[in-house]
């Protein structure tokens, strides 16, 4: 599948399946084109990824908007969010709702300049940027998201240490996701939820309520 049939493919899935309506879809292609462009200078996303990032950045962050419930939360951390995969894709979801906030931490300057700006372009009123990592701010999110950050044991000590209770963690995976859980099963692990990615057979995301 080329670029432009996986962009197509793509947005059928987020217009039908996950609700992204024709403003949002315009702004993830703003979003889209920005980070492609700020990448032929600086390393945002991997080069091989590009032709496909409508399916492996874009369509793999929005389909976690099944997985929160925005009618009785109102806000979510994105730990490591890198380029904004998936916490500026969950922003534009959620842009027209002003009383969900979104907060993006990252430690890359780089990374948080490209960031600032995409907010700014975009008009994200309800996203704000952490330019510091996650252990000098209080995490006090309903949600916490992960994509691509740390080892699973040390994202479970962050949700035992440092977040809020109680928060709902959501975890992306890759096909070692049983063998994670099975290593990091302890007293920090009670019921969680494994389901399978729609971007991957081979992927999981983990969602696991912390409640103590």
């Amino acid at each position: 599948m080329n670029s432009s049939e996986s962009k197509v493919k793509s947005k059928l899935v987020l217009a039908e399946n996950l609700n992204f309506n024709d403003k949002k879809l315009k702004l993830i292609e703003l979003f889209v084109q920005e980070v492609l462009n700020y990448n032929q200078k600086y390393n945002l996303i991997s080069r091989n990824s590009e032709k496909d990032i409508w399916n492996r950045h874009v369509l793999d962050s929005a389909q976690l908007v099944k997985h929160i419930d925005h009618k009785n939360f109102n806000s979510l951390s994105d730990l490591g969010t890198g380029a904004g995969f998936p916490g500026i894709i969950l922003s534009i979801f959620y842009s027209d709702i002003l009383t969900f906030h979104v907060k993006l931490y990252e430690k890359s300057k780089v990374k948080i300049n490209f960031i600032r700006d995409i907010i700014k372009k975009l008009g994200l009123k309800n996203t704000r940027i952490y330019d510091n990592d996650y252990q000098s701010h209080v995490l006090d999110s309903d949600y916490i998201v992960c994509r691509a950050f740390k080892k699973l044991p040390e994202i479970l000590r962050i949700s035992r240490e440092t977040a809020k209770k109680p928060h709902k963690l959501i975890v992306m995976l890759g096909k070692s996701a049983q063998g994670e859980l099975n290593k990091a099963s302890n007293d920090s692990i009670n019921k969680y939820k494994l389901v399978t990615s729609i971007t991957s057979s081979d992927s999981k995301i983990l969602l696991l309520d912390a409640n103590e």
